[in-house]
């Protein structure tokens, strides 16, 4: 039943009445009495008998298209397992909305037929040993033994990678290769995932493909269209509108295509034969989902792919401790260029050095550019090539200090920051909104403003001025670009809404990497990585093409990692950290965050495993407390049962303050 309450997350059994006995089918949605109300559910099975003597009727079935099939709810059922969650939670992040129209659009003559998923699973996908089979074959393995009659593909950019064809064959083959891909800097990561969906069809299976937002979305759905052909796939998006993503999930439901792609939506997208699961940029924090029980996208086809024992790709420019994880423990294989070729296409890569010197040039100072920054910017330009600035904030100047003692300016109401709209305009709280036109310094009583931080916006104006004549053109929040022209001309962007540049940049210069390094998170270094990884990659490639400016000291193991294209050495370091520290994915971790007496009173009634580690507590938002529960990885799926019983326990009792459980939560502290 969708009913949000722990205690009820089992089945329940209802009779059928005769008159809906043809409608009744496994998968369909329906609606039921319970305690004297009329409840939305999903029907799981059809059974002879219960043990129940008693049993009330089912009221209606909504629909008799059976939009759950058996592998999507075997999936989300241990999705609810191994986030501490409810199946009815999980089941409302798998099945879209019901869209009458839409659904009426879509033909549905003929019912889906399920086949049964062969292979059992650890809860996240990666074996607590480590001895779960997987890894793409070797050259020597895949010899011979593809079978007859089956299109081989063209590997193209693939053999830039030694095991990359062989990936393709073991695709092409329908057996399950697992991979870690690092990407080359300027490579066309969505030609390279259309080539492994086209494989995986070649051989007469189906393909999930995750992305983290509608830009790579729109890149990837290009790609497919030129490999596979128009109506060949479905793009499965929230954004797209309710009418428009339950038209496409139900094509996929009903076999009308054998490729889904999408955001962290697809990732319970129901392809039947499916043989490919994969996921691009999986460090990108939108494939975290918002809601309860929070599962993360690359996790959720981990376990798809686990359960099914079907094929797994994790790709980006730069790797995460969680798919670092996959390749110690021999789960999947890393498929890397030799370092031959990635020195070839790596462009020229340059630390200005933990003291820059500020560029002569007045309008390049304002702009904090480092007199290498500056000439590369320049010498781009006069190139006649575009030049991409990521600079790390949005906004103008997010935040402000009393330019006479320094003192960080906040808010007189609140004690938010205060930060300015624009050049003319009135510092506003970046919390409560209030503007503080009549600002004074409670240190100083000064009433002067300077920028303690700068953003996009401010940034682009000083280049502006710096480079006159020369289009400039920002990349943010407000409006993202997905490409600009190739000749000269400056980008500035924020992290994420780097746009493409045709025939690539000429120079990109990474600005205040203190903002990302010095953040208080555990991935701090990890998400800075990403992001300059992200970013770089997007220069001409090759020594003689772009230029790449890091304004960071070179000795830090972030740079060093990315001035060697080396995220495989960065990730491997980072989980030998987190494995000594105790920190996910080393561990398993659990948050508890609430009303502090609703906490207590939650762990209390938890049977956690004899070698779990209760910390804290720590404040959180809004007066509430936050304690972290720690066990060894093999004690993982104990500890998720123990915190969903014991929240199932106070549900019970209709206790009156929520508690929030979020397992291995992408921010710690």
């Amino acid at each position: 039943m969708d009913v949000p309450l722990p205690h009820l997350d089992r089945p329940f059994d209802y009779l059928v009445p005769e008159a809906l006995d043809a409608d009744a089918r496994p998968g369909v949605r329906v609606k039921v009495r319970f305690a004297g109300q009329l409840v939305d559910g999903w029907l799981l099975e059809r059974a002879e008998s219960s043990e129940h003597p008693k049993l009330a009727y089912l009221e209606k079935v909504v629909s008799p298209v059976p939009v759950l099939s058996p592998e999507v709810a075997r999936l989300a059922r241990a999705v609810a397992d191994r986030y501490a969650g409810s199946l009815a939670d999980v089941l409302r992040l798998a099945v879209p909305p019901r869209h009458a129209r839409a659904e009426k659009a879509v033909t549905t003559d003929t019912p889906p037929t399920d086949e049964p998923a062969p292979g059992g699973t650890e809860p996240d996908g990666i074996p607590a040993d480590g001895t779960a089979p997987g890894g793409v074959p070797s050259e020597a393995a895949d010899a011979g033994a593809r079978p007859g009659g089956r299109a081989e593909v063209d590997p193209r950019g693939w053999r830039d990678y030694p095991a990359g064809p062989a990936l393709l064959r073991a695709l092409t083959d329908g057996r399950p290769a697992r991979a870690v891909w690092s990407a080359l800097p300027g490579e066309d990561w969505a030609d390279r995932y259309a080539d492994a969906v086209a494989a995986t069809v070649a051989g007469g299976r189906g393909a999930v493909v995750v992305v983290a937002d509608a830009r790579d979305l729109d890149r990837l759905d290009a790609a497919l269209t030129a490999v596979l052909g128009a109506g060949r796939h479905a793009r499965l998006a929230a954004a797209d509108g309710p009418a428009r993503r339950y038209r496409a999930f139900l094509t996929a439901r009903t076999g009308g295509v054998d490729v889904v792609i999408g955001t962290r939506a697809a990732m319970f997208a129901p392809v039947r034969r499916l043989g490919l699961v994969a996921i691009w940029d999986d460090g990108d924090d939108l494939h975290a989902e918002p809601r309860a029980p929070y599962p993360h996208a690359r996790d959720v086809l981990l376990t798809r792919a686990q359960l099914g024992d079907i094929a797994a790709v994790v790709g980006g420019y730069a790797r995460t401790a969680e798919a670092q994880l996959l390749v110690e423990t021999g789960w999947a294989r890393e498929v890397v260029a030799d370092r031959a070729v990635v020195r070839a296409r790596t462009p020229a890569l340059a630390p200005t050095g933990d003291d820059p010197q500020l560029a002569r040039d007045p309008g390049a100072a304002s702009a904090r550019l480092p007199s290498l920054a500056w000439t590369t910017a320049r010498d781009a330009l006069r190139a006649d090539l575009p030049v991409l600035v990521q600079v790390p904030r949005r906004g103008y100047v997010p935040s402000v200090a009393c330019a006479d003692c320094r003192a960080p300016a906040r808010c007189p109401h609140c004690a938010g920051p205060l930060a300015l709209p624009s050049a003319q305009g009135t510092p506003a709280c970046r919390w409560c909104g209030r503007v503080a036109a009549a600002y004074a310094c409670p240190e100083c009583g000064g009433r002067r403003l300077r920028a303690s931080v700068t953003g996009a916006r401010r940034t682009a104006e000083e280049l502006g001025r710096a480079f006159p004549g020369v289009p400039v053109r920002t990349s943010g929040r407000e409006e993202v670009l997905a490409t600009v022209p190739g000749g000269a001309g400056l980008v500035i962007a924020t992290p994420g809404a780097e746009p493409v540049a045709e025939g690539g940049y000429g120079a990109v210069l990474l600005l205040d990497s203190w903002a990302l390094l010095t953040r208080a998170d555990l991935r701090a270094g990890e998400e800075a990585l990403r992001r300059w990884m992200a970013a770089a990659a997007l220069a001409r490639p090759g020594t003689a093409g772009g230029r790449v400016v890091v304004v960071a000291d070179g000795a830090l193991a972030p740079v060093q990692a990315l001035l060697r294209w080396d995220s495989a050495w960065f990730a491997a370091r980072e989980l030998a950290e987190r494995r000594e520290l105790g920190f996910p994915p080393a561990v398993r971790m659990a948050s508890v965050t609430g009303a502090a007496e609703a906490v207590a009173d939650l762990l209390a009634g938890a049977r956690l495993p004899g070698d779990a580690e209760v910390l804290g507590p720590v404040p959180a938002d809004e007066g509430r407390e936050r304690m972290l529960v720690r066990v060894p990885r093999s004690r993982a799926a104990a500890m998720a049962e123990a915190l969903h019983a014991a929240a199932g326990q106070r549900s019970a009792r209709k206790a009156a303050d929520p508690v929030r459980l979020q397992v291995d939560p992408l921010t710690l502290f």
